[in-house]
């Protein structure tokens, strides 16, 4: 299926591992122009030199002063993916102020302050866009020890859902993608144990985690004008998490 991405020029947070890294690989060999976000300097100068032409910003996305700093500027940008994210991990009565505070702040405030330069953009040249957020199935079903990543989540669904309605006029479509554990390094070193991992697994009808690119594959399609129809959606990469 080709989707169109070539030449379009795209922001990706958290690019500097996992999904978003996978993400930015994908977009440029698409033929894409891609803006790479991360607060970790030598993941981006890795980056640009597995993917030459890109263009790395090195900022903490919990720093609202900051962020305005590095991407106020950041010119015309098509499509967004809002990947980065923190997962700091407590039981409910030992969750902690500086925890929550950081969660919120870059799992959710920070989606609301790029989305707006971005959109702002967009309205302003009355160019169409898209914006996909990357949420969890945690947004919707209950972790233990997650209480504060499974909130920023489920308020992410909800705000994925509000951007869309009074975007949508403007011709900006905004969807989440939702994924189960997902094997990057973070996830093989979280859920290597196998008795934790069963506990997961067994509640999967496919029976298995997913791979970075099961998700890449969904972001692309949702950033891609063969979802022109598509807006206000929670897209599950969840293997049947939800149906369970």
């Amino acid at each position: 299926m080709e989707l169109g991405l070539a030449g379009r020029r795209v922001l990706v947070t958290g690019a500097g591992k996992g999904i978003g890294r996978g993400t930015v690989q994908a977009l440029h060999a698409a033929g894409a122009r891609v803006v790479a976000v991360s607060r970790t300097q030598a993941d981006l100068d890795s980056l640009v030199r597995e993917c030459p032409g890109i263009e790395p910003v090195c900022v903490d996305l919990g720093d609202w002063e900051a962020t305005e700093r590095a991407l106020g500027s950041v010119g015309p940008v098509d499509l967004l993916v809002n990947n980065a994210a923190v997962a700091l991990l407590q039981p409910f009565l030992e969750v902690t102020k500086d925890a929550f505070d950081r969660s919120f702040e870059v799992n959710l405030r920070a989606v609301i302050q790029v989305s707006q330069i971005v959109a702002r953009g967009l309205i302003a040249r009355g160019a169409p866009g898209a914006i996909v957020n990357i949420s969890s199935q945690c947004s919707q079903r209950a972790v233990t020890n997650h209480s504060v990543y499974c909130s920023t989540k489920g308020a992410l669904d909800m705000l994925t859902k509000v951007m869309a309605l009074e975007l949508g006029p403007h011709k900006i479509r905004v969807n989440a993608v939702n994924p189960t554990v997902v094997m990057t390094h973070m996830g093989q070193a979280t859920w290597s144990d196998p008795c934790k991992a069963k506990t997961m697994l067994d509640r999967i009808p496919l029976g298995k985690f997913a791979e970075v690119e099961h998700v890449v594959d969904a972001i692309l399609f949702l950033l891609s004008d063969r979802s022109g129809m598509t807006t206000g959606s929670t897209l599950p990469v969840e293997g049947g998490f939800w149906a369970n």
